[in-house]
This record gives C-alpha cells, structure tokens and sequence, in this order.
C-alpha cells in the first residue's frame, strides 16, 4: 500500500510539475530549466545521503550503473524540456504515454515480467489515440508531409529516453538507496548542465533568472524532484513496471491543465486521440497495478 501512496505522490507532482516546466523553460531556456531541477535535488537530498557516499561509490557496479542513468536522463530531460517548450501541453504529454510500454517492454526482457493480451490491446489503442492527438488536420493523414504537430518528433525521444531513464533509476534505486540515486543522478546532471550554461557564457544570469521568475523555477524545481523521490521510494517496495504504470497516469492530468488552464485549442479528433490515450494509459496501469 505505501509504495502505492509514493507512486500516486509521483502522479501529482510530475503533473504540476511538468506544467512549471513547460513555463520555465520558455523563459530562461532548456539548459538553466534542468539545472535548477537538479541543483536543487543535489543540494537538500546532501545531507541525507551523506553517510551513504563512499559505500555506494566503493562498488564498481554502482558507479557503472549510475553514470549510465545520468548521461540518459540528460537526454531525456532536454528532450523533454524543448518539446514542451515548442509544443503544446495537450499534445506533446500524450506521447509521452509511449514510455509506459517502453519500461513494461524492459521489465519484461531484462526482469522477467509477463504482458498479457489486454495490455497488448490497450498498448494499441494507446498508440491509435497517440497518432490522433498529434495530428494538426486528420486529411494530413493522407497527403501533407507535414503530418505531425509541432513537437512531435521531441516528445517521441522524450518516451524513448524517459522509458530507458526511468527503467535504470528505478534499477539504480532498487541496487542503492532511493535518495542516493536521485541525489547521484540529479548531481551528475547539475555538473553537465552548469558546464553548458558557463560555456555559452550565460551562467552570470543565473541568479537574476531565479530572482525573476521565481514564481514558476521554484514550483518546478520542487515539484520535479518530490517526483523522482517518491518513485525512487515506489520501486523499493513494488515493482518497477507498477510503480510506472500508476505514476504515467499524471498523463490524464497534464492534459487536462493543458486544455483549462493554457486554455490550448486543439481540434475534435485530437481530443478524441487524447481521450484514447489518456484513457489506454489509465486502464493499463490500473490492470498490470
């Protein structure tokens, strides 16, 4: 029951969180947008984690695993960041719904974990209802080359780099510690994104960013890391896959703040794509949880 609780507490804050996210980065970029989420986990998880440092980092296994997870999650965060930054709300989370058979897929080959046939058909009806969303025209289908909506191409690396990070957090948590793993990873991640930001010359606006626009980094940055700390937590007590299965429904959520309160237009057959995404994701985490 509690590894429920933390992957519903992952569900709400990757929600809100990814709707802060989508406002910062417009405004102080994708690199600044990850190093604000990471910094800030790398800061108050120290003390935590302190005692554990050098045991975990005496294990060559761990570092290995752990320095996979962070160079992933880099490119799953930037690619997560840009297409929120360039697509809309509504449309670019519903993709991301593709991560959810992506960590199943992993958990089957490398966990042993088993798919029955109605995840199989809702995986399906998942990917029908992902086409609709993102489809600006439904004649697109047919003959414009310029099928997809803007951010498409983004959020669809974002599934597949997201799957493939939260499949090895999950792992590196499981084999760690839930905090040490989200400290180690969002640690690597601040370094790598800091380094970026110093060589275009930008990091002297740092702090003028977060003076400025404290409203939305702060929420984001918050939000962003009790997501990754409650998951962490989720797959010490239950499987991955469920732990993912029930915390990939904050999908149903995002869209719904994408289309009251961003107040995004989108057209009859995308909201009936988004329904059947947002409904297949639901269902699916509801039957394999």
């Amino acid at each position: 029951m509690l590894g429920v609780l933390f992957a519903l507490g992952a569900l709400l804050s990757w929600a809100f969180g990814d709707f802060f996210i989508q406002k910062t980065a417009k405004v102080v970029g994708v690199w600044k947008t990850l190093f604000f989420i990471t910094i800030t986990g790398f800061i108050i998880l120290f003390p935590f984690v302190k005692d554990e440092i050098k045991t975990v980092f005496s294990i060559e296994t761990n570092i290995i695993l752990l320095g996979i997870a962070i160079l992933i999650t880099l490119f799953a965060a930037l690619f997560e960041f840009a297409a929120l930054k360039q697509g809309k709300f509504a449309i670019v989370e519903p993709i991301f719904g593709i991560e959810l058979p992506i960590v199943i897929g992993l958990g089957i080959f490398f966990r042993g974990e088993q798919l029955t046939p109605a995840q199989i058909a809702l995986a399906l009806i998942i990917f029908v209802g992902i086409t609709l969303a993102v489809t600006v025209h439904h004649t697109h289908l047919y003959y414009h080359k310029r099928i997809f909506e803007k951010g498409f191409i983004l959020a669809g690396l974002v599934a597949i780099t997201m799957g493939l990070a939260t499949f090895l957090t999950g792992v590196a948590s499981q084999e760690t510690s839930p905090l040490m793993s989200i400290w180690v990873i969002h640690g690597g991640l601040a370094v790598l994104s800091f380094a970026y930001i110093l060589g275009e010359g930008s990091a002297k606006t740092i702090w003028r960013d977060l003076k400025k626009h404290a409203n939305v980094i702060i929420p984001q940055s918050i939000l962003d890391n009790i997501a990754w700390i409650c998951f962490a937590f989720a797959v010490t007590l239950i499987p991955i896959s469920l732990a993912t299965t029930i915390s990939e429904s904050y999908i149903a959520l995002c869209v719904l703040l994408g289309l009251w309160v961003n107040k995004e237009k989108i057209k009859a057959h995308q909201k009936i794509g988004i329904a059947l995404a947002v409904i297949g994701v639901i269902v699916l985490s509801a039957i394999t949880g």
